[in-house]
């Protein structure tokens, strides 16, 4: 039975990361492994020293659309709360926005993608 609270978030970087899920979400999310397709995955400078302390890192991974259907971008799919969505768009900074997507397996899912 699915609750009209819960919604899917896919994350192919940073959001799969332990200590970034408890600083987000206070807790560990679980997940299963899916697909982003007809997109391409690149590398960002992180500007924001919050985001980099919380990850650990300066460069997180971010996606455009390819225009190639038979691109796609492995990752986790998530079932979340809408209130943890928005502490993702917190943690997320400006140059990403959260679009929703079909992914491989069917499921619409919330990604953040290049801005």
């Amino acid at each position: 039975m699915s609750t009209p609270d819960i919604v899917y978030l896919f994350s192919y970087g940073t959001l799969q990361d332990r200590n970034v899920q408890l600083s987000s979400f206070g807790r560990e999310l679980a997940g299963r492994p899916d697909a982003l397709p007809g997109y391409a995955q690149t590398m960002l400078a992180i500007a924001d020293p919050k985001v980099v302390e919380i990850s650990g890192k300066t460069h997180h991974p971010v996606v455009r659309a390819s225009g190639n259907p038979t691109d796609e971008v492995a990752g986790t799919v998530f079932e979340i709360t809408q209130q943890e969505l928005l502490a993702a768009d917190e943690y997320e900074v400006s140059d990403y926005k959260r679009v929703l997507v079909t992914l491989k397996s069917g499921t619409d899912a919330w990604v953040y993608i290049a801005a």
